[in-house]
């Protein structure tokens, strides 16, 4: 089959939407694309640049399927760039060398950023912040001038750095200057930050919660001259002040990346951009523009969503459609610092007659405005800082009638509109331009969760500002979220573990009687076991509780698929001594059992029978070791690398920080099983960015990851807080853990635990850092009780005889061994035999 060639110039966001746009359309396969990357990485998450600071790892800002791996008719090449184009020929020529020739081109060269030509700002000191290669060059420019070298959090003790431009991106350059040990100065030319987005009210507010995390804010001024300084470099101003500063980093705005199409001849608007019709193709017939590059009938747009909805309409034109850019809306909602800021539709009030109502309080550091018509019925815009909760149930009335007062909308007491008032063609997801009318349509055709409605729609894949409103459309339209644990209690697990909490009743009997129905369930009473082991330092198999243990459980250890158990003995940041080696070992020669290291830095001895386990047991106990609690819903592991003890890499005790953590959460029930890891260095060799927990040392103390797993949906843990001391990562695990605990679902992983939580990883992190709910101290506490109670599972069975005469094969015949237990030893493995069945190859 003979092919089209389509040549994309540039893979940023918008290209990779283009690219993905193409291939999901080209039902025939008609088009063959070539993509030209300049970057060494494929597209990534640029607008969460922000993020690569802490964890260093640019993979965890890969787009999905960047590399379209597996995909005949992509050509990636990265790390080359388009060099000339030959408009006559219809070819381009690539810094590598080649000539590739198109049918059609797509010029996704995106922007650059704008560096004022003041005295001084060609100076190695100086930084743009656009991609990942340049936060790579502030942080060594940062760490060569002492940031994160255990600076203490008074800023006088950390070096300075100055970022020009106090708008979106310089704000959020600022942070990452703060995350990496520096004290930032913002320097903005306007009378207050974010001026594009806020007004004088909100930029007065934002400015003050700026400065109260440590950022200096310098607005009215600008950059006059970069000299030499006694830290490295004097910024100085324009109202004569001075600076001294160890690096700068310029973030005054952008330009379309538009020298390639000056160079071919192409049309560019006066302040740049490539001009384009409404279709996004330029003058010549086989070239478009997409993204931040295109000057759509000469208006650039610098957001993504209207990138993205670019990147729509040229695959749709390619293929042979009509479609038509559609315009943009340009409403923000993000969040700075910890800091919620949000504007939409005309939030400056420049339509004729506009009026404003807005609502400041200080005192709570929210301020709302919202721009209405003359008449007071039609919402035109709003702006909103420090509570940003409105905007996804405003945005969508921009242009409409409101449906009440425009003051009681931005009311704390107020009711707020909801999403079912929306008519169908508002736009609920603007990255993805997705409506209500859309939604409901998923909804109507079988989408019962979030997830489903992604994956149908889009909606909510980008930012994730319209997943509250995707919410209330599921609710309004019918669709029940049952919260019931099982048919015999209609309360979640959550509210059951308060139940218990509140009225100290420990038994199921009595909490079933009392607040459910019936007898009970394999579904509700692990559950309740559970809660009650996390309520109390009582042992699970101690009298009523015993009974409601699942197999697992019931005989403290995993079972097999021929009916045997695996023997699992703490190890705590996988440390043995040589003598409990040698108990181990003498454990499996007298007993038969087979020898596996695990992936948890832990040693497993599979096909003991039940009634070998107390003799197993026993002389590991009396070796000095405990469970390991491999078969339990708890924390089963601490992972760790040899940290700086013996690695020349290493700056941190690793090992010594996860024997103190495994000790200290050792025994810990919760919905799911929870694994840790820990990392002497960035260079993770414990693999801690995929655990529930992952602690990774720098030079500045411990960074926190959280709510990573591997399994069928792996999950990569997120930066929950850095350059923590010892107490405070301690305190944070014990509130992060306990939080979890009490609020999560019956066998929900912290992954989607924290996927599915309103306000996702800020609220964590408001809950964990902040104590934005005043339970800190209550958490801790549940932690701390937990520590003082903890009893070894096994040494309690051992000394009980009650407990021990549930370890038996037969209850009628307790002597007796399980028969139909049977293994194969021919091979080079030791292999269960499941009887009936032929052997499983030993290998």
């Amino acid at each position: 089959m003979s092919h089209k060639s389509v040549v994309v110039v540039g893979h940023g966001m918008v290209g990779h939407r283009f690219v993905e746009a193409l291939r999901a359309r080209d039902e025939s396969g008609g088009w063959r694309v070539t993509v030209l990357c300049e970057e060494a990485l494929p597209a990534y998450d640029r607008v969460g640049l922000s993020s690569y600071v802490g964890s260093w790892d640019a993979k965890e800002l890969a787009l999905a399927g960047n590399d379209y791996t597996g995909d005949d008719l992509v050509d990636l090449r990265t790390g080359v760039r388009a060099t000339a184009i030959d408009r006559d020929a219809r070819t381009v020529t690539t810094s590598a060398g080649d000539t590739v020739g198109y049918d059609a081109l797509v010029m996704a060269t995106g922007s650059y950023a704008f560096v004022p030509p003041v005295p001084g700002h060609d100076r190695d000191e100086c930084h743009v912040y656009r991609t990942v290669d340049d936060l790579d060059g502030i942080r060594a420019r940062a760490e060569a001038a002492g940031a994160g070298r255990g600076a203490s959090d008074a800023t006088g003790d950390r070096p300075v750095g100055v970022v020009v431009g106090g708008g979106l991106l310089g704000l959020e350059a600022a942070n990452a200057l703060r995350l990496m040990g520096m004290t930032p100065h913002v320097v903005e030319f306007a009378p207050r930050l974010m001026p594009l987005q806020v007004d004088e009210g909100g930029g007065a507010l934002l400015a003050r919660l700026v400065e109260s995390l440590g950022v200096r804010v310098h607005t009215g001024v600008g950059t006059a001259a970069i000299t030499d300084g006694p830290d490295g470099i004097r910024v100085e101003l324009s109202d004569g002040s001075a600076i001294d500063a160890a690096l700068l980093v310029f973030s005054a705005g952008i330009r379309p990346q538009d020298q390639l199409a000056r160079d071919a001849g192409l049309e560019v608007g006066p302040r740049g951009g490539i001009i384009t019709d409404i279709g996004c193709r330029t003058a010549d017939e086989a070239i478009y523009a997409v993204g931040e590059c295109a000057a759509i009938e000469g208006v650039c747009y610098g957001l993504v969503a209207p990138g993205y909805s670019t990147a729509e309409v040229v695959a749709d034109r390619i293929l042979g459609g009509a479609a038509e850019f559609p315009g943009a809306d340009l409403s923000t909602k993000l969040k700075l610092m910890g800091v919620d800021v949000a504007s939409f539709g005309d939030a400056h009030a420049q339509e004729p007659g506009a009026l404003e109502v807005v609502l400041s309080d200080a005192a709570k550091g929210t301020y709302a405005k919202l721009v209405v018509s003359d008449d007071a019925k039609t919402l035109l815009g709003g702006i909103l800082v420090g509570d940003a909760s409105a905007y996804a149930s405003l945005r969508p009335l921009v242009g409409r009638d409101l449906p009440g007062d425009p003051a009681s909308l931005i009311s704390p007491a107020g009711e707020k509109p909801g999403a079912g008032s929306l008519p169908d063609d508002a736009e609920v997801c603007s990255c993805n331009a997705v409506t209500k009318g859309t939604i409901c349509g998923a909804i109507a055709d079988g989408a019962c969760d979030i997830a489903q409605v992604k994956a149908c729609t889009n909606a909510g894949t980008t930012c994730g500002g319209c997943l509250p409103t995707i919410k209330q459309l599921l609710a309004s339209s019918g669709v029940v979220l049952s919260k019931a644990l099982c048919e015999h209690f209609d309360q979640s697990r959550a509210e059951l573990f308060e139940i218990v909490r509140a009225t100290g009743i420990r038994t199921f009997s009595a909490l079933i009687g009392k607040f459910g129905t019936g007898s009970g369930c394999d579904i509700c009473k692990p559950v309740v076991a559970s809660i009650l082991a996390s309520t109390d330092s009582d042992h699970i198999l101690h009298r009523q509780q015993a009974g409601l243990q699942d197999t697992n459980d019931h005989f403290l250890a995993n079972i097999q698929k021929n009916g045997t158990y695996s023997v699992v003995p703490r190890m705590p940041g996988g440390e043995c001594t040589p003598e409990q080696l040698i108990v181990i070992g003498e454990v499996a020669r007298d007993f038969g059992l087979y020898v596996k290291m695990t992936g948890g830095q832990r040693i497993d001895l599979f096909g003991a029978r039940v009634d070998q386990l107390p003799a197993i047991w026993r002389r590991l106990v009396d070796a000095g070791m405990e469970s390991g609690q491999a078969y339990g819903k708890s924390l089963r592991t601490v992972k760790s690398c040899v940290g700086s003890t013996w690695c020349r890499y290493g700056v941190q005790d690793s090992v010594g920080m996860a024997v103190d953590l495994e000790m200290r959460y050792r025994g810990l029930r919760s919905p799911h099983k929870l694994k840790f890891g820990v990392s002497g260095c960035a260079r993770e060799c414990a693999e801690a960015r995929g655990k529930d927990v992952g602690v990774i040392a720098t030079e500045n103390g411990w960074n926190l990851y959280v709510c990573g797993n591997g399994g069928q949906s792996p999950k990569h843990a997120q930066l929950l807080a850095g350059g923590l001391d010892d107490a405070t990562l301690t305190r944070y695990i014990d509130r992060f853990l306990m939080f979890y605990i009490r609020t999560a679902d019956r066998l929900q992983r912290t992954a989607p635990w924290l996927e599915a939580m309103d306000g996702g990883l800020d609220h964590l992190r408001a809950v964990v850092c902040d104590d934005s709910l005043g339970i800190a101290a209550d958490l801790e506490s549940a932690m701390a009780r937990h520590v003082d109670g903890y009893r070894d599972e096994w040494a309690g069975v051992l000394d009980d005889p009650e407990k021990l005469s549930r370890f038996v094969t037969f209850v009628n015949a307790p002597e007796e061994a399980d028969p139909t237990v049977a293994f194969d030893e021919t091979g080079t493995r030791k292999v269960p035999v499941l009887m009936g069945l032929p052997a499983m190859p030993a290998g």
